[in-house]
């Protein structure tokens, strides 16, 4: 049986990564985006993924998006929450706007997306849901108040929302990369990246987006139905939790 997956910010870095794996495996798979449609395009060009767009953080526009995907694809029994955004700031400066919005995206697209898949992976009694969290929602990051916090609440989200599932044949577990090499980390100096970022890596460089995608893999496996509620963290030994 063909199983759909739906990989939400799955055009660019570890999203995209994910869909090429979760396609490369044999499952049908909807990238989703929200703003670059430019990349949306370029990526469904290069892989023949289907892309498709809406804003996580508004319960609306989701659900006219699951309901896209089914159409197009069938019923989804794999979601994989891996939107994301930052609105960085130290928290004296931090803007009700910039909470907000990570927020928005960051957890409570969680609850949009699963609440929208998760009664027809009842009724099938079978799912598969992976919460991509951050190294930052364990350790917590100086000015990143709102994505660490957005970010524990996911590991927080999976645990409670794994019990609820178990009986169901509905499996929810959670994944904490560390610092991945992606168009993200591109953007700071090689001198910040020698002395202040890879000597906290004990495997001494980035971790790569397609380590990310194959753990992935495993937890969406149909013999992974005995892993659930786990947080497993990908960060090269940066932080042992």
């Amino acid at each position: 049986m063909q199983r759909t997956a739906i990989v939400t910010g799955g055009t660019r870095g570890i999203g995209a990564a994910i869909a090429r794996a979760l396609a490369a495996a044999g499952y049908k798979v909807a990238a989703n985006y929200c703003g670059n449609e430019a990349v949306a395009e370029r990526f469904t060009a290069d892989t023949g993924i289907a892309t498709f767009r809406w804003d996580v953080s508004d319960y609306d526009s989701c659900g006219r998006g699951v309901a896209a995907v089914t159409e197009a694809l069938g019923a989804p029994d794999i979601l994989v929450n891996n939107a994301g955004i930052t609105r960085d700031a130290m928290f004296h400066k931090m803007t009700p706007q910039q909470w907000n919005e990570v927020v928005a995206t960051n957890l409570t697209g969680l609850f949009n997306m699963s609440r929208l898949v998760w009664e027809g992976m009842r009724e099938r009694e079978f799912g598969r849901i992976v919460n991509i969290s951050s190294i930052n929602g364990q350790k917590g990051q100086m000015g990143q108040v709102n994505y660490s916090a957005a970010k524990a609440g996911d590991i927080g989200f999976t645990k409670a929302l794994a019990q609820e599932g178990a009986r169901k044949g509905i499996t929810v577990n959670a994944i904490c990369p560390g610092y991945i090499d992606t168009d993200m980390m591109s953007t700071i100096s090689d001198d910040v990246m020698q002395k202040h970022i890879l000597p906290q890596i004990p495997v001494g460089r980035l971790g790569q987006a397609d380590e990310i995608a194959r753990t992935v893999l495993f937890l969406v496996d149909e013999d992974a139905g005995f892993v659930t509620g786990s947080t497993v963290t990908v960060n090269g030994g940066q932080y042992l939790a």
